[in-house]
């Protein structure tokens, strides 16, 4: 994922939240660091590991609003993931209908084993 084009999902669910202002001018300012050309090829595995290493910057640790609300973003990320992937599961564990040479060749087997 794009480091750039995370941030700003990251700061629109920010913003859907209700985050303090302090929040949103800390990803502006790391959007804006991610947007030089230096750090254009930086990429992420998900928005969880990028809010996590926001929630690791001196600004967050220093305010207990910032951090509290990337804290309750990291929840609500875990959570979705959590969902999907036992939603994933479900559907793979979910056993799949025999098709009808199935039982045609059972028969034929069936058949055979008998004299």
């Amino acid at each position: 994922m794009n480091v750039v084009d995370g941030l700003k999902m990251i700061r629109q669910r920010l913003d859907a939240n209700g985050a303090v202002d302090e929040t949103l001018a800390l990803v502006d300012l790391i959007i804006k660091r991610a947007s030089l050309p230096a750090a254009a090829s930086a990429a992420a595995q998900s928005q969880l590991q990028l809010v996590r290493m926001l929630m690791r910057t001196p600004v967050a640790d220093a305010n207990t609003a910032i951090y509290n609300d990337l804290a309750r973003l990291e929840e609500e990320i875990e959570n979705v993931s959590t969902r999907r992937r036992e939603e994933q599961e479900a559907l793979d564990s979910r056993p799949e209908p025999k098709t009808k040479k199935f039982y045609k060749d059972l028969k034929e087997k069936a058949k055979s084993e008998r004299g």
